[in-house]
């Protein structure tokens, strides 16, 4: 198998953990609450009617959190399971939501539209090893002057240990490949043992370069002393949906976020 099809297969067995996890709490979802953080609702702004394309959509619940706004939303994800529970819970909820399984890298076999928003968030490109490729098929789909927005767990944060010591580099060039046990949700074990997980971690340099070279405007670049999501180890929440590492508190990156347009 190629090193998407181990990813597809891992992804395939999680989604059906998190779907029953208490972190997705899809019963909370299901009675209007969003999936968004305050983040990514700030610096979107207004998307009522805009036509939006969501990459690694994972099972839908931000991608229908979006079309709850007002946005015409189209969710690409390269678990099978994934998509089916996006489509199940887009029907439930009677929120109009188009879905579809492909890699991000083939999704031009199943996809020929453009749109004014390409979004992804969270966890999405360290499944991805060409960045450069990635940033092509982002301009391939935004109309013209169409945003791109993405909002992701800071690169620095992969150089940690689970005890908090830097043991990591910080520029990676191979895959990483690791074992999968259980869910980041709940610690939930995987019924199948032989999962395997392989990702790329890539540097800010390499993220924003990517865009730059491809042809898209950087309007903003954010970084954020903080975590939305209590899912590595040794955090402490210091407010409401706000947790840090219990050595460093805030003096380090979380999180980033950009913005940029289609010149």
């Amino acid at each position: 198998m190629d090193n998407f099809e181990y990813n597809r297969q891992s992804w395939n067995e999680l989604t059906t953990l998190h779907a029953e996890s208490d972190f997705y709490n899809i019963e909370s979802f299901k009675k209007g609450k969003t999936s968004l953080n305050h983040i990514e609702i700030k610096e979107l702004g207004d998307i009522k009617g805009k036509k939006l394309l969501h990459l690694q959509c994972h099972f839908g619940m931000d991608t229908i959190s979006l079309a709850r706004k007002g946005a015409e939303v189209f969710g690409v994800d390269i678990s099978d399971t994934s998509i089916q529970k996006a489509i199940e819970l887009s029907n439930e909820l009677e929120v109009p939501a188009r879905f579809v399984r492909s890699n991000v890298y083939d999704i031009e076999n199943v996809l020929d539209e453009t749109f004014d928003i390409v979004y992804t968030s969270y966890g999405a490109i360290n499944w991805l090893n060409d960045l450069d490729k990635w940033a092509k098929i982002i301009k391939r789909y935004l109309n013209p002057n169409g945003m791109f927005y993405m909002v992701e767990f800071h690169p620095f944060i992969y150089t940690l240990n689970d005890n908090s010591e830097i043991t990591e580099s910080y520029f990676k060039s191979k895959s990483i490949e690791t074992i999968v046990e259980n869910s980041y949700t709940d610690k939930s074990d995987v019924s199948n043992k032989n999962l395997i997980h392989i990702e790329w971690h890539h540097s800010l340099s390499e993220v924003l370069n990517s865009l730059i070279t491809n042809g898209l405007k950087i309007e903003f670049f954010n970084e954020f002393p903080y975590q939305v999501y209590n899912c590595f180890p040794n955090l402490t929440e210091i407010e409401t949906g706000k947790w840090v590492s219990e050595k460093y508190g805030d003096k380090i990156p979380y999180m980033y976020s950009i913005k940029a347009t289609k010149n």
